[in-house]
């Protein structure tokens, strides 16, 4: 047992506890600053059930591949460049949020709002959803980070999914609200997301 908490293991499961926890607090000392804090409630944490079974998931087979393939650990220069990954995809979620202030929500709006106004400047000019950008390379980092193979296209595929579906309806709305302004804006700078348009 003392070997599945040996020094990589520590090293990357530190990293693992602190990347998770800046993300999450960040978000919501985000919201608050941004939004108010009695607009923020526990979602603006961004964490769900399935977020959660995920996280446990990749935990599992970190312990299991580090107790049967302790090798499989070592591989430095994926751990960090999962470590790149989050630090990166960290970064540009957060240029999303502070670029677009009050038009950034982390629920979509059904209704537009007299101060929803389209971003198209900062990160915004180069991709029309920085912030899942920048979520969906943080979370695949994490699992890069882990020398997680399975749950690294696990999580892949899960996250692309997500916004793959989540992108046209949010779309929907952002082509009601700024009408050809944002078919515009959508014809000249990609989604984000790899494959979807």
């Amino acid at each position: 047992m003392a070997e599945i908490f040996n020094y990589t293991a520590c090293r990357q499961l530190l990293q693992m506890f602190c990347a998770i926890v800046f993300f999450h607090g960040s978000e919501y000392v985000l919201a608050m600053a941004i939004h108010g804090k009695s607009s923020v409630t526990v979602k603006s944490l961004l964490i769900s059930k399935s977020y959660i079974l995920a996280m446990v998931c990749s935990l599992i087979e970190y312990l299991m591949e580090v107790y049967f393939f302790p090798g499989l650990k070592e591989h430095w220069w994926i751990s960090n460049l999962g470590l790149a990954m989050v630090v990166i995809g960290e970064i540009i979620r957060k240029l999303a949020i502070l670029t677009a202030g009050q038009a950034f929500t982390h629920l979509i709006k059904h209704y537009h709002q007299e101060n929803h106004k389209l971003v198209t400047h900062g990160v915004y000019q180069f991709v029309r959803h920085p912030g899942y950008s920048g979520f969906f390379i943080w979370a695949v980092g994490t699992q890069f980070m882990l020398c997680n193979p399975l749950s690294t296209v696990a999580f892949a595929i899960v996250v692309w999914r997500f916004f793959a579906l989540r992108i046209p309806y949010e779309e929907f709305y952002l082509r009601q609200f700024f009408g050809s302004e944002y078919e515009d804006y959508a014809r000249r700078v990609p989604s984000g997301i790899p494959f979807v348009k």
